[in-house]
């Protein structure tokens, strides 16, 4: 069965390669679009980031802690 902290662990990745993969896809289509996209392969990262801080800040962690 899947757990919370499994699902967690597996969407740390996706979304931290998902800026990367949009910027790609973004960047493929064609040269002046690319241009466009060079800020998208940093959101990828922030949205992991900021994810793993509303885990541990709202998450099962903080409840357990408090």
């Amino acid at each position: 069965m899947l757990e919370r902290a499994d699902a967690v662990l597996a969407v740390i990745p996706l979304l931290a390669i998902s800026g990367v993969l949009v910027r790609a896809l973004i960047g493929a289509t064609g040269v002046a679009t690319g241009l466009l996209a060079v800020p998208l392969a940093p959101v990828g990262y922030i949205a992991a980031l900021a994810f793993v801080f509303r885990e541990l800040l709202a998450g099962p962690v903080a409840r357990q802690a408090a």
